[in-house]
């Protein structure tokens, strides 16, 4: 789970659990912030990925980026 609006967050936290320092990892979060989910699990992550990696130009679906892939 990424980043959420204030009134997703608390329905959120409510049927799923999340403690509020876990909900502290959706809140105002940035790029590549979130929750993980496995199971009964809740694991916060936070990826810096390198944007100058070949993988990362794969992966993104940041509409602006995915545009500048289409132009090379």
């Amino acid at each position: 789970m990424l980043n959420q609006a204030a009134g997703d967050r608390q329905i959120l936290a409510k049927q799923l659990n999340i403690s509020p320092h876990q909900l502290s990892y959706v809140t105002n979060s940035g790029e590549g912030e979130g929750l993980i989910f496995y199971g009964s699990t809740i694991i916060p992550f936070k990826d810096k990925f390198d944007k100058s990696l070949r993988l990362y130009a794969l992966m993104t679906t940041k509409p602006s980026e995915m545009e500048d892939k289409k132009k090379k």
